[in-house]
């Protein structure tokens, strides 16, 4: 049998992040060869992995990254406790996740994206080196959801709060260049970024609520008034979805900064001190740390 030397215990940990009594062992078992341990290291994260699948993950952070190109990510990673989300490997896991999304071909689903080969490493798939990460911080992690949105002449801008509980991708398309550097744009990208995360908007306006989710707030509403006269009750009912849109409808949310307007009155001045009327809000995603996705 090879002699397993602290050099090869090192080189080996350097390569996996695995522990040093796990390449030790695997060194042992693969008789020194250094590849064949990292393969039994990687099995041995699989396997640790399947283990942990079934306990929750609810904690972790949200992470974003806006390239030279302007494509702009917004991914959740997961894992059970915040210990292990405040871990510097941790860290540097989500990190290799938002590039691996960055290099990698675009795709709409999650399964998608875990079956694709790991950009950091060719002959592995993307699930693989999750699972292989799984093993070796000791808890169930994973992908809930991403966004990856490449521009088409618009802006994307992005804000993370309180240190990653809570993320935002929002994409803004503008009349001409020359208003992307326009100072007044840039915190007016701030400003709705930050809108988003304290006000928790599901759509830009009325147009993106579900047909659905609107009856079955009109029908809580009809309950609750259930003793007064059918024509009343429609009446009091335009009322309350008006208020639902206000709150649910970004640009009709009242501005955090300034109560007395609402985004879509914001927008109708930066455009105007801009002298772009083209000014628009095409989408954005929110995310929050545990939450349904």
């Amino acid at each position: 049998m090879a002699a397993i030397t602290a050099g090869m215990v090192k080189e080996l940990r350097d390569k996996t992040n695995a522990g040093m009594m796990d390449c030790k062992a695997a060194l042992a078992e693969a008789d020194g060869d250094l590849e064949a341990a990292e393969t039994i290291l990687r099995k041995k994260g699989i396997a640790d992995a399947d283990k942990k699948a079934g306990r929750d993950a609810k904690e972790g952070v949200i992470a974003s990254k806006i390239l030279d190109d302007g494509t702009g990510i917004l991914v959740e990673v997961n894992c059970e406790t915040d210990f292990v989300a405040k871990n510097e490997n941790f860290q540097e896991f989500v990190i290799q996740i938002v590039d691996h999304i960055a290099d990698g071909d675009d795709v709409e689903t999650l399964e998608e994206l875990l079956a694709q080969d790991f950009s950091g490493d060719k002959s592995q798939k993307f699930e693989e080196f999750i699972k292989a990460k799984v093993g070796q911080l000791g808890e169930n992690m994973g992908i809930s959801r991403f966004t990856k949105i490449r521009p088409d002449g618009s802006v994307l801008a992005t804000y993370i709060h309180m240190a990653g509980r809570v993320g935002v991708l929002a994409e803004v398309a503008v009349g001409n260049d020359k208003t992307k550097e326009n100072a007044t744009f840039q915190q007016f990208l701030k400003d709705l970024t930050m809108q988003i995360a304290a006000s928790s908007p599901i759509c830009v306006d009325r147009a993106g609520v579900p047909a659905d989710k609107v009856e079955a707030e009109k029908d809580i509403f009809r309950d609750q008034m259930k003793d007064k006269p059918a024509d009343i009750i429609e009446r009091i009912i335009d009322g309350k979805i008006g208020k639902f849109y206000s709150q649910q409808c970004l640009l009709e949310q009242a501005f955090i900064k300034d109560g007395d307007k609402t985004i879509g009155d914001l927008i109708a001045e930066v455009s105007k001190e801009t002298g772009d009327d083209n000014i628009k809000v095409v989408q954005f995603a929110r995310y929050a740390v545990g939450e349904e996705a």
